[in-house]
Formats: C-alpha cells, structure tokens, sequence
C-alpha cells in the first residue's frame, strides 16, 4: 500500500483508541463531582457508594488515555515530520497549554481524589475533584482549538511556507472551535451517560439494587435525556458552519454530486466514485436544501465542484464521509428514543424492567460508536488537507518505508484490541462484584462538617454488608 495511506491508517488507529478514554473521563469527572456534592448537602451514603464505584471507572479509563495520548503524541514526528515543520509555530504552544493548564493540574490532584478521601478533610477532596473535572475540560478545550485551527486557519501569515502566529485570540477563536467544542463536550457527556446507564443497569439485572445503583441509574438516563436534544441543535449549528468553511466535505456527508438547488436528503446509497453518482438511492426530495438553506431551492455544493481541470480530487473520500454520518445520526435517534423512554419508565415504575435493562446494557458504549463515527467524518472529511489551505497530507508525510509502517500497525492493533476486551471486561467485573467493589474495610461514617472521615472509611448503607457478602 502506499506509505502515505499507511500512516494514515496507522494514525487514525491511534486517534481512535486515545479518543474513547477522554471522551468519558471529560464528563465522568463531572458527574463524580455531582456524587461528591450530592453526598456533601445530603448526607446520603448512597451519592459517596455511586462515587466510590465510578471513580475506579475514571482512574483505569483516565490511565488508558494518558498512555495512548503518549503514544499518539509520537506520530507527528514519526510519520508526519511536515506538521510540525510547517505549523510548529501554531501546534507547539496549544499542546503546550494543554500540559500547563490540563495536565498539571489533574496530575496534581488526581491522587487526592482517588486516595484522599479517608486522609484529607472532606472539602479539599471535593476540591480535588473539581479540579481534576476542570482539568480534563481544560484539556479538551486546548486539544479542539488546535483541531479546530487545522479546518479553519485563522491568526496566521505564511513566511517562506512557513506559518507564523499574528493573532491568538483569532487562532484560538477560530471559526468552528465553539461548534466543535459544543459538539464534543456533548459527545462525551452522553458517552458517560450511556456508559452510567449501562453498568449500573447490568449491576440492576445481577440483582444489586441498591439505593447507589438507582441513583446511578437515574442520573445516567436523565443526563442523556437533556443532552441528546442539545447536541442535535449544536450538531445542526456545527454542519451549517461546516457547509460555510468547509463545503467539500458537506457535499460528501451528503452524497450530493452535482451543485444545485432542490438536493434531495440521501438516507441510504452507494457512493460510486468512479462513476460519480450514487447507487441504490433513497431520498427524501428537497431535504438536504431544507436542512441546510431552509428553504426546498436552496443551492448545496456538489463534489464535482471540486475537481481540478487536471482531475485532481479536492475533496476526501465518499463513501467513509457519507456512512460515517449515517451513523453517528442513526446512534444519536437510539440514543434519544431509549433515553426519553428510560427516563418515563423510571419515573412511572421506579425501575427498568428487564428488557430495558438489556437494552441499556447493549446501549454501554454506543457514546463510543457515534464518537468515532463523527471523528471520521470530521478528519475524514478534511482530506486531501492535514491544514485547510496551507498543508496537505501528502506535503506533512515521513519518507518512512511502507513495510516499517505495515508492522508498526500491526502491533498496535493487537495491543489495542487485547486493551479494549481487557478494558471491557474489567468494568462489567467491577460491575458485577457491585458493593464488594466499594465496600470500606471499616464500617465508621465521614464527618460532613468538613473533618477527615472518621474510622478510615466512609459508612455503609443499611444492608451494604450482607448485600455485599
């Protein structure tokens, strides 16, 4: 295969097992610190049960993204020297930011959070939690501004083919980093969501129905259920600002071939690249210039548009752009119907019944799924650039021979499938062990006053340790 394609695998590989961690570690850290507060003005040991058990998720999910975000980090010099030799200027100090501002900080109090609690008074724990929760934020913040900036440029001059920085405020605000950090904040808040849902249902169906599981439960489908029609509006908001700056790939998200008005909205074909159409079409007429003109003859962008006179395509690749899409909206509609319908099961029963919890415990990871689906439309979506405008993928590639690629890839793609089933397994492990998993080796209660927890451990709710056993 072609080296340049290669590591383009290889880093999609990479950038693909890295995002599953951040995307729930971002919420997860929040939600903890709703536990944490919940427990502090209740006093209900059923909040610190739900935050003792979920912050062993947070620290081998939190463990797993430090270290392929190492592993990824090394690729720009590996396979795409060009990146940083052309936009170093730019790249450099927002990773940089990212380290002072997000990694310090959760590297600093992490370990209070998770140990602390029997050793330090109950408000600076909580402190530590809040700021590992803004850590992770923070971290996200700094990593979509870089993203952001290589699909829409913006503070920068060319200087011998070299960008250098004239305006941080503009590269740092660029024109899609507040749509695509809405969207992916969202992502990952109904990616934790999802993931709360899902083990506390399994936990549920295993006969742990304690009051920390229900609350669990409950706050995972409810924070689903509010999250889900605000990142259909910001995605909304997000694909119009992507048809504005980014034309090429909304025509290929939409399958949409010829530039016109009346483009019909593509629910299923073929893309057929080489013919330049699309095979087996369904179609819902005038939809696409409804959704993204609001009005039936609104003019959407064809990929023939861009095609160079020489036959060059300037624009990515269809069919992964058009499927990807396909996906992450038909997992966003699961996600809004089980989460609406959970929610009002929950609220009418007070439990969710058995097929329901099979269907949250299927629906674990599916935050991943749409995760994924939309990083591949988005970074997909970018091509033939690495840059918009200033650098492409092939201009940034390594001279790294094809064979080295191949079993590189290789070998990261045996790690990260024996990670994932490891990474899987353990979870519903914890899930499955349910109290056993949390359970203090002293039964004496915390100090709500703000004192350390008194007797090494925080106090059990009445039946935890029969329930446990």
């Amino acid at each position: 295969m072609d080296p340049i394609v290669l590591a383009r695998i290889q880093f999609g590989a990479n950038i693909s097992f890295h995002i599953l961690f951040p995307t729930i570690t971002i919420a997860l850290g929040w939600v903890l610190l709703f536990f944490k507060v919940s427990f502090n003005r209740s006093g209900d040991e059923k909040w610190m049960n739900a935050y003792r058990f979920f912050v062993k998720v947070f620290a081998l999910t939190f463990a797993l993204g430090v270290v392929s975000g190492i592993t990824m980090s090394f690729q720009f010099g590996t396979n795409w020297p060009g990146f940083m030799n052309t936009v170093g200027a730019v790249a450099g100090p927002l990773l940089a930011y990212e380290v002072l501002t997000a990694f310090f900080l959760e590297a600093t109090f992490l370990g209070i959070m998770l140990f602390g609690f029997r050793k330090v008074p109950n408000w600076v724990h909580t402190l530590a939690t809040f700021l590992v929760a803004f850590g992770t934020t923070m971290s996200a913040f700094w990593i979509i501004v870089l993203n952001s900036w290589m699909h829409t440029p913006a503070g920068y001059e060319l200087r011998n083919g070299v960008v250098h920085a004239t305006d941080w405020a503009a590269i740092i605000f660029n024109p899609s980093m507040p749509y695509r950090l809405g969207h992916m904040l969202l992502a990952s808040g109904l990616t934790c969501a999802f993931l709360l849902a899902g083990l506390s249902a399994w936990r549920w169906l295993r006969q742990d129905r304690g009051p920390d599981v229900m609350a669990a439960l409950r706050t995972g489908v409810t924070l689903a259920a509010l999250l889900i029609p605000a990142q259909i509006l910001v995605g909304d908001m997000h694909g119009l600002n992507t048809l504005e700056h980014q034309p090429a790939k909304v025509a290929a998200m939409e399958g949409n071939w010829e530039t016109g008005g009346h483009v019909p909205l593509v629910l299923f074909a073929l893309p057929n690249e080489k013919e330049r159409r699309n095979d087996f079409e369904i179609a819902v007429p005038n939809g696409a210039s409804l959704i993204l003109k609001h009005e039936a003859a609104g003019v959407i962008p064809g990929l023939n548009q861009f095609v160079a006179p020489d036959g060059t395509k300037l624009h990515p690749p269809v069919a992964p752009v058009f499927f990807g899409f396909r996906v992450m909206v038909g997992t966003g509609m699961l996600m809004l119907l089980v989460s609406w319908f959970a929610t009002w099961r929950l609220w009418r029963r007070g439990e969710p019944g058995t097929v329901l919890g099979w269907v949250l415990v299927g629906m674990t990871f599916s935050g991943w799924v749409a995760t994924l689906a939309g990083w591949y439309v988005t970074e997909i979506g970018r091509q033939p650039w690495l840059v918009t405008g200033v650098l492409t993928t092939a201009q940034a590639a390594s001279t790294v021979p094809a064979g080295m690629i191949a079993s590189t890839l290789v070998a990261y793609l045996v790690v990260y499938v024996a990670l994932i089933a490891a990474y899987v397994s353990v979870l519903f492990h914890l899930a499955g062990k349910g109290l056993k998993a949390v359970a203090s080796p002293s039964g004496a209660g915390v100090s709500k006053a703000g004192g350390a927890p008194r007797g090494g451990g925080y106090a059990q709710p009445a039946g935890a340790t029969a329930q446990a056993k």
